[in-house]
């Protein structure tokens, strides 16, 4: 039985060559492709600064940091996210807080944002650190976002993690032009790979040094950094505590060879999610809806059960699935339903439309390598898992 997973990288002959050239070279961990690849990102993605890291989660992380995120702050997010969305805010001793998700497109909902955000003026708690998450890779509503950023006076990062290569209102994701910081990752399933991976991109030039500075210890060779002269041309100062949070050349040199490709990687998920919407459209399935400002990525195909016409559970169907060979997934748990966050104090009932999503919402496989002969075989296997 063949099985077929919900997302898969593509390794072409190009990437194992890139790789295996700097393999041969002088530079293994720090050399020329990483800003190559930091700028080939940029560029892109019309950003004026890209900084690439390790992971996303160390990308966020440097984000808190350097937007000044600290104990006595508050961070909120999106409960449907990877847990990393939430503690990157308990990582710089913030405390976090959620906000529900809008039942169509699943992100963070920008109306039961405004009703959180005038009551917590009331009490003192409005947050210094918003991150929305481009879930699936469909961009959140950012210009609304942004309104109430100017209102209240939190900063934004936008956890881009799903969505390189998409677009909001025809520009790209990660201009910033709604946000101070975009974060990507470049994790294996997603759209683009460097093994592991992630990348800030910012327009503002402080910001853009500061992360520079979390980033790899907290160490810099600038003159200008410095509190006294330098000693020679071997002297740096460490004057920040930061970490070792750096890309390596291995990483970058994959990450240049897969961003060639990335605009026909996004538009083969294109392709897929119609043929999706339209083998789906006699199921009892809710399919993803795609809000008209907002060209996704297409990291994900999450559909949702409509339990009321099936016999089947939730999990009855999922495990039909997977025995049939479709590795399916379901993203996300509500990050506040996790036991660390209720030991918070956090209540499942808190965010109903995380609930709802969470006992309906399965992810079918979606990955530029995917045939159509395949997906044919989703969409079967789905049919016997539903009537079963």
């Amino acid at each position: 039985m063949q099985y077929i997973p919900y997302g898969r990288q593509d390794i072409n002959q190009a990437d194992i060559d890139a790789v295996v050239a700097v393999l041969k070279s002088d530079y293994l961990t720090q050399g020329p492709m990483v800003p190559k690849f930091e700028e080939a990102v940029a560029q892109r993605c019309s950003a004026k600064h890209a900084l690439a890291v390790n992971s996303a989660t160390s990308a966020l992380h440097i984000a808190c940091m350097a937007l000044g995120l600290g104990p006595g702050d508050w961070l909120w997010t999106s409960p449907i996210t990877f847990v990393a969305s939430a503690n990157c805010g308990l990582y710089c001793g913030a405390k976090v807080d959620f906000v529900d998700i809008d039942p169509r497109t699943y992100n963070l909902c920008p109306q039961a944002l405004a009703r959180k955000l005038e009551q917590a003026e009331r009490v003192g708690k409005l947050p210094k650190v918003l991150v929305p998450v481009h879930l699936c890779g469909q961009s959140c509503d950012m210009q609304a976002i942004y309104a109430l950023a100017q209102k209240y006076g939190f900063k934004i990062i936008e956890d881009a993690s799903h969505a390189i290569g998409g677009k909001y209102k025809g520009e790209p994701i990660g201009n910033c032009r709604y946000s101070d910081i975009t974060v990507f990752s470049f994790h294996p399933v997603k759209i683009i790979t460097t093994a592991e991976g992630g990348m800030c991109l910012t327009n503002n030039a402080d910001l853009a040094k500061k992360m520079g500075l979390f980033q790899s210890h907290g160490i810099t060779r600038d003159p200008a950094q410095m509190t006294h002269a330098w000693d020679g041309p071997w002297y740096y100062q460490q004057i920040e505590l930061g970490y070792n949070y750096r890309m390596t050349e291995l990483q970058a040199a994959l990450g240049v060879s897969q961003t060639a490709r990335l605009t026909d990687y996004v538009a083969r998920r294109h392709q897929l999610a119609r043929r999706y919407d339209d083998l789906l459209m006699s199921l009892p399935v809710t399919t993803p809806w795609q809000h008209p400002d907002s060209y996704s990525g297409l990291h994900l195909y999450p559909i949702r059960l409509q339990l009321e016409k099936i016999k089947r559970r939730h999990r009855q169907v999922f495990e039909s699935l997977r025995a049939q060979g479709i590795g399916v997934n379901l993203h996300y748990i509500p990050v506040h339903t996790q036991p660390y966050y209720e030991r918070m104090g956090f209540k499942p009932e808190e965010f109903p439309q995380a609930q709802a999503y969470y006992r309906e919402a399965i992810s079918l496989p979606i990955y530029q390598k995917l045939t159509n002969t395949q997906q044919d075989k989703v969409v079967e296997a789905l049919k016997i898992a539903i009537a079963s």
